[in-house]
C-alpha cells in the first residue's frame, strides 16, 4: 500500500549573512515560513531491507537524492527488514529556493518515523535531518521558525496570517556559487528575535542572483509595482506578501504569459506536524 504526504514549500521572509566560520560555514539569521504549495511523497513499505526510488529526477542521481539518504540514515534506528518505495511528485522548482528537495528529504523522515515505528523524537529527526543540509532540520521543526547558525538553531515565530504571490523565474540557481561570490554581504548585523516582524530585514543573496540572473531580476521588477517584492533562499523564486486572498489573485491575473507563478497561503504548522514526531 501506498501512502501520500505532503512537502510544502518554504519562504525565507529575509535572510541575513551575519559571520562566516572557520569551516567555511555562513552563519546566517532568517525567517522561515512554510506555505501551502506542496510536493507529494509516496511511500510504499518494502520488508526486504531496500530503499528504492521509483522514477526519474532529472539531474539527480538515485544515490544523491535527499529523499533515498533520509530514509537510508533513518533506516539505522528502524527494524530489521525496514524498507520503502519513494516516489515523488514535483510541483515545487530546482533551484528555487522553495526548499523543495529539503522539505521532500524532512517528509520522508518524519512519514517514516511513524511507518516503521522508530518513533524519534522531533529533537532526534532534527539533528538527523541536519546532516542531509542545512535547511532539513526546519520542515522537521515544522513550524514558523527564527532561525541562526547555519540554519538549524530554531525558534518559533509569530508571523500574522498572509497570503503570498510567488513568482517563478525560468532559471536555476546554484547555492554553492552564491555564497562563495565574493561581493557576498557576510557581515550584516544581527537582528533581535523580540524585535523582528514580518517586513523586516532584506535577503543579503539577492542582489548577488540579481546581477548574475537578469530573469530574476525581471520578474523582481514586475512584483515590486505590488508589493515589497524579494527573493526566497538563494533565489531563483521571488515573493510578496498580501493581507488577502483576493488581493494576491488580483495581483496574480495581472502576470504576463510569459512569466509562471502561483498563490499561496501561509502555514502556521507543516501539516505533518501532530502525526509523526
Amino acid at each position: 500500500m501506498s501512502h501520500a504526504y505532503p512537502a510544502p514549500a518554504k519562504l525565507n521572509l529575509f535572510l541575513h549573512v551575519v559571520g562566516r566560520r572557520d569551516d567555511g560555514y555562513h552563519l546566517l539569521q532568517s525567517a522561515f515560513r512554510l506555505i501551502d504549495r506542496a510536493d507529494t511523497v509516496h511511500l510504499a513499505l518494502r520488508d526486504d531491507g531496500r530503499v528504492v526510488r521509483e522514477g526519474d529526477l532529472p539531474g539527480v542521481a538515485e544515490d544523491d537524492d535527499l529523499t533515498v539518504r533520509a530514509a537510508r540514515l533513518l533506516q539505522t534506528h528502524a527494524p530489521e527488514g525496514a524498507g520503502v518505495t519513494i516516489r515523488l511528485e514535483k510541483i515545487l522548482p530546482l533551484g528555487g529556493g522553495l526548499g523543495g528537495g529539503s522539505s521532500d528529504a524532512a517528509t520522508v523522515l518524519l512519514a517514516l518515523n511513524r511507518l516503521w515505528q522508530v518513533n524519534l523524537p522531533r529533537e532526534r529527526l532534527q539533528a538527523l535531518a541536519l546532516q542531509l543540509g542545512a535547511d532539513v532540520p526546519v520542515f522537521v521543526f515544522g513550524q514558523t521558525a527564527f532561525a541562526e547558525g547555519v540554519g538549524e538553531v530554531l525558534s518559533p515565530l509569530n508571523v500574522a496570517p498572509a497570503w503570498y504571490v510567488v513568482l517563478m523565474p525560468p532559471v536555476q540557481v546554484p547555492t554553492a556559487a552564491i555564497f562563495a561570490a565574493p561581493e557576498l554581504t557576510r557581515d550584516t548585523p544581527t537582528l533581535r528575535m523580540a524585535r523582528f516582524s514580518a517586513g523586516m530585514g532584506r535577503n543579503d543573496l539577492q542582489p548577488v542572483v540579481v546581477s548574475r540572473y537578469p530573469e530574476v531580476a525581471r520578474y523582481l521588477e514586475w512584483l515590486a509595482q505590488f508589493g515589497a517584492a524579494q527573493m526566497t533562499g538563494s533565489g531563483a523564486c521571488v515573493f510578496a506578501s498580501f493581507e488577502s486572498e483576493d488581493a494576491a489573485w488580483g495581483v496574480l491575473r495581472q502576470l504576463p504569459e510569459t512569466m509562471q507563478g502561483f498563490v499561496a497561503q501561509g502555514l502556521d504548522r507543516h501539516p505533518l506536524f501532530d502525526c509523526c514526531a
